[in-house]
């Protein structure tokens, strides 16, 4: 293996392990729950899921899930949730 790749693989390891280096902002995820499959977005900080819990309470436990998942990685608005009340 070339020596420029091996560094380069060094260095995405060295990343992968300081997520706090990744802003995400807007994006949309497939859920697969253990009744259906979910869409979840955020956009501009804001949530939102197709699920029948999110509709009514504006959070459920798939947008908690990726808060927990993606964590440092979220705009701070986009953080927060009754879990971490």
């Amino acid at each position: 293996m070339q020596s420029s790749l091996i560094s380069k693989i060094e260095k995405a390891k060295r990343y992968a392990q300081q997520p706090e280096r990744i802003s995400i902002s807007d994006f949309e995820a497939t859920f697969r729950g253990e009744n259906s499959t979910h869409r979840i977005s955020c956009r501009d900080g804001k949530w939102n899921c197709t699920c029948d819990f999110f509709a009514q309470w504006g959070h459920c436990s798939h947008t908690m899930a990726l808060q927990r998942l993606l964590g440092a990685m979220l705009p701070s608005e986009a953080r927060s949730s009754p879990m971490s009340e």
